[in-house]
């Protein structure tokens, strides 16, 4: 436990304890928006259609190299 010696210190640290604690809401507060951004239908969407082209795009080429034909 840190020992003070006089009221400036109390202040001093008392000060920096309230700024830290509003950084920290506020990356909290950051948090929250980026978590509802990624989770926004739109988002969600897009994310799933792209993710399935990825995969079309994927196997075409793969089927390309290993020569198989669609039936």
């Amino acid at each position: 436990m840190k020992q003070y010696t006089s009221f400036e210190e109390i202040d001093r640290d008392l000060k920096i304890l309230k700024l830290q604690a509003q950084i920290d809401k506020e990356e909290i507060k950051l948090t929250i928006e980026e978590v509802k951004d990624s989770l926004s239908p739109l988002r969600i969407v897009g994310n799933t259609i792209g993710a399935i082209m990825q995969k079309a795009i994927v196997l075409k080429a793969v089927a390309k190299m290993f020569g198989i034909k669609r039936v």
